[in-house]
């Protein structure tokens, strides 16, 4: 059996290997310590093998790994549902999800904070039933209708992180075309219009509007998401979604350009006050 996703092993293996080294032991002096083989501990290192959260919380007793938060960080991502850890909700649907979707709806349980860059849909975690319901459908095809209101129960379901304590931090920019797109007919966008405003005005979300009058800009490569996680750095992850897939970029590199990308969007976006007029001004209109 495998225990969390693959991004999620990659992620805390690598974590756990920093801090064996930090500890100055050895793979083999660690699975001595815990009674194990030196294999599993490199397995688990290398993010080829599941692992379960009792077994990482003896890694960390034999690292004398003491901060609290970087204990229930490591656990999270090992999928317990202790300390900051949500309950793993989507495996009741995983005969529906792509193991890439679950992927992605694992690394957003767990995170606090999350900066997306849109330039087509409004953002799942901000969609209204009828809204999601009609991007599910034109992103899926045929499909038979109990599939696709299981995929909108799992949308709707994943909108708990922006009301978890603490909650998820979002901070979306919305290109122009967002907020056009007439996505299930004129009483649906407005609605999805209003939906925005009100998401705009909670303590934990910063929406920008990135208008056509931006001209060319670093976005226009595509849409992407990066996941930040608690007091460490080293543990974000960048997503970009694809047709079939969805692409997994953890190097430190791709990190830093992403996050200087979404900063320069961010420069030349409205601010979020302009921006709330500007998509109240359209959900006048529609």
């Amino acid at each position: 059996m495998q225990y969390g996703p693959a991004v999620r092993r990659r992620k805390l293996g690598a974590e756990l290997r920093a801090l064996r080294a930090r500890a100055g032991l050895t793979s083999g002096e660690a699975a001595g310590l815990v009674g194990w083989h030196q294999s599993k501990v490199s397995r688990i290192e290398t993010g080829s093998s599941g692992v379960k959260p009792a077994d990482v919380r003896l890694l960390l007793d034999a690292y004398d790994v003491q901060d609290p938060e970087l204990r229930d960080l490591l656990l999270a991502l090992a999928g317990s549902e202790e300390g900051g850890g949500r309950q793993n909700w989507w495996h009741a649907y995983r005969g529906v999800l792509p193991p890439t979707y679950r992927d992605f709806i694992s690394l957003e349980s767990q995170a606090s904070g999350m900066r997306t860059l849109e330039t087509s849909v409004v953002p799942g975690l901000l969609q209204t039933p009828e809204y999601a319901r009609a991007v599910t459908r034109a992103a899926v095809g045929t499909l038979e209708d109990a599939k696709l209101d299981a995929l909108v129960e799992v949308r709707l379901a994943r909108q708990d992180v922006l009301r978890a304590d603490p909650p998820l931090e979002l901070s979306a920019v919305l290109d122009e075309a967002v907020l056009r797109r007439e996505i299930g007919g004129p009483g649906v966008m407005a609605r999805q219009l209003r939906r925005l405003l009100e998401a705009a005005r909670l303590p934990q979300v910063r929406l920008q509007v990135l208008p056509f009058t931006a001209g060319a800009h670093i976005g226009i490569t595509g849409p992407f998401v990066i996941f930040s996680f608690p007091s460490r750095s080293d543990l974000d992850v960048v997503v970009l979604d694809h047709l079939t897939s969805s692409l997994y970029l953890e190097r430190k590199e791709d990190l830093q350009a992403y996050s200087e990308a979404f900063t320069s969007l961010q420069i030349h976006a409205l601010s979020p006050e302009e921006s709330l007029d500007y998509i109240a001004a359209l959900a006048g209109d529609a």
